[in-house]
């Protein structure tokens, strides 16, 4: 006998859609829809200094382990000016460039090979972020460093960081070096893998200098960066999500600039790009009843305004595209215990069903576009030294993953290529950007098949925070090549894969025995709702039945052997 969750799971599909009280999805193994390009792997966070703090360390081992692809890191503050402590929120330091009293450069390359080291010695690939202005550069430098904390304005984390340099050759000579010390430690093989990235959203407050000077800023960097190793991969601008004229006219102007305007650094026309950036950002808001409503549609209409951006420019509509910060919100560093209650998703399966969910539909985005979306950074990350669950958007807390790293270790799954998925209801791409998920929850899936393999993972995801019966799944496999399958079944919900609820059932300590610190870590593994189950495939289809919680995630693994 099967166990419920694969109750009754041997029927004819006559049978399935004869039930309707069963969400169907039919997943054709044999109609590729495009390469599961694992796009997840991207990660990004404010702090650097975090990176060699022990949370850090064990949340990155974690993500190198979820699948054979490498993890890219993008984090902001590698230049800026200072001690390098890494208990400061938004803030991070390496002291990289300093002058001497004769206003010569000083390059001291001590805190940014150890937080480099840390990534490459892990495996992980940086998405090299230039920034910020070292504070000798920079044409404001009083005051320099911000105090920012939870509840502040956001613009007050803008100080002398975010200004144009004074002298743009020195500027150079900067990222040059930068760039040749690399090739000098890790190797040129190693580092032509790499991204480098000009600045963060310079449309809006992180750049307070003109459009032009951002411009000039970028020519000066692609050139050193060339200059020192010419098969080095550098792109920009990394704009902001929003939907607005400003975003917008940044973008197009960047990239008219880079196709026909006058090089600032050489003269000629036009300016390097190797890749595409931007940012894209949801919009969770709490209702008039009390409880968070998420924004999804706003997150996905930002994706797809900027993607008609870069293909309105023929010569960059067919550079890889890496979507630099991909959030449900915009600020990580704003825990919802700090007054910021429209962020109160972030412990739970909210957040979880929403990731599978958006990371979709980035795909479909993508197809829609004929965008090659080489990445999307969740600008997610751990935050040492902060009290348990406080509600900041990260993966993992005190070293314990959160709900939603069991949805990067479900996509570390799906390998080989995405394969057709027939929906169970009427939510699309289309839809969602036109009216949110409200009302029916978007129940359905993305698949992906390699040789011996297939991977589904299928959602029960709805923008409000209430409660919602769960669904019955019918789920179809067709096209399998042999007559019996091995299927695991991992889950994501309140019950299975879920640290938050263990927590909550210990009485929320903010500080944890031994025993319970071990209790939570397992809790918070990817977790399987029953053992292996064999299927029988009749005709190349196989049958599965099961039920799913509201806000629940859950990926079949399919394994064969011919």
């Amino acid at each position: 006998m099967f166990s419920n969750a694969f109750a009754g799971s041997v029927k004819n599909s006559a049978e399935i859609i004869a039930d309707t009280a069963a969400q169907t999805i039919t997943v054709d193994l044999d109609k590729k829809v495009g390469k599961m390009q694992p796009m997840w792997a991207y990660v990004g966070y404010d702090e650097g200094n975090y990176t060699y703090l022990p949370e850090s360390k064990k949340l990155m081992g974690n993500l190198v382990k979820l699948s054979q692809s490498p993890v890219y890191i993008r984090a902001h503050n590698l230049l800026n000016t200072n001690e390098g402590s890494p208990m400061a929120l938004k803030w991070g330091s390496t002291n990289a460039y300093t002058e001497d009293k004769d206003g010569n450069p000083v390059y001291d390359w001590k805190t940014v090979d150890k937080i480099v080291d840390t990534w490459v010695n892990m495996g992980i690939k940086p998405l090299m972020e230039i920034g910020f202005m070292p504070k000798a550069l920079s044409t404001k430098p009083e005051p320099y460093k911000h105090k920012w904390s939870p509840g502040d304005a956001y613009s007050d984390i803008w100080t002398g960081w975010a200004y144009p340099p004074n002298n743009y050759d020195k500027w150079e000579a900067l990222i040059y070096e930068w760039v040749k010390h690399s090739v000098e430690r890790y190797g040129a093989k190693e580092v032509e893998t790499w991204w480098w990235q000009l600045w963060n959203e310079p449309d809006a407050g992180y750049w307070a200098g003109t459009d032009e000077e951002y411009f000039k800023l970028y020519d000066y960097t692609a050139k050193a960066v060339k200059r020192a190793l010419p098969s080095a991969r550098v792109g920009g601008p990394n704009v902001t999500g929003g939907l607005s004229k400003r975003q917008s006219q940044f973008l197009t102007d960047f990239l008219e600039h880079c196709r026909s305007g006058k090089n600032f650094a050489t003269g000629k026309k036009g300016a390097q790009i190797d890749f595409l950036g931007f940012h894209a950002k949801g919009a969770p808001k709490v209702t008039d009843a009390g409880h968070v409503q998420m924004g999804l549609s706003t997150h996905l209409k930002q994706i797809d305004a900027s993607f008609k951006i870069i293909k309105s420019f023929p010569e960059f509509a067919k550079l890889p595209v890496i979507i630099g910060e991909s959030d449900p919100e915009g600020c990580a560093a704003c825990s919802s215990s700090s007054g910021y209650s429209n962020m109160a998703y972030r412990n739970g399966t909210l957040f979880s069903s929403y990731f599978a969910a958006s990371f979709a539909r980035k795909y479909e985005l993508a197809d829609k576009h004929n965008i090659n979306l080489e990445g999307a950074v969740s600008w997610t990350f751990t935050f040492p030294g902060q009290p348990w669950f406080d509600g900041f958007r990260s993966f993992a807390t005190h070293g314990v993953a959160k709900p939603v790293l069991n949805v990067m270790r479900m996509l570390g799954l799906m390998t080989g290529d995405r394969v057709l998925v027939n929906k169970a209801n009427g939510y699309n791409v289309e839809k969602i950007m036109q009216n949110g998920v409200s009302g029916t929850s978007d129940i359905n899936a993305m698949a992906s098949r390699d040789e011996n393999s297939a991977s589904v993972m299928i959602w029960n995801y709805n923008d409000e925070d209430i409660e919602i019966s769960p669904a019955q799944i019918a789920l179809a496999l067709k096209g399998i090549p042999v007559s019996r399958v091995l299927v695991h079944h991992y889950r994501i919900d309140e019950t299975h894969s879920n640290s938050f609820t263990t927590w909550r059932e210990m009485g929320a300590p903010q500080q944890v025995t031994n025993a319970q610190y071990k209790h939570l870590e397992e809790s918070g593994n990817l977790e399987m709702i029953s053992s292996p189950q064999w299927v029988d495939v009749k005709n190349g289809q196989g049958d599965i039945r099961f039920e799913m919680p509201a806000q629940g995630v859950s990926l079949l693994r399919v394994t064969w052997n011919k």
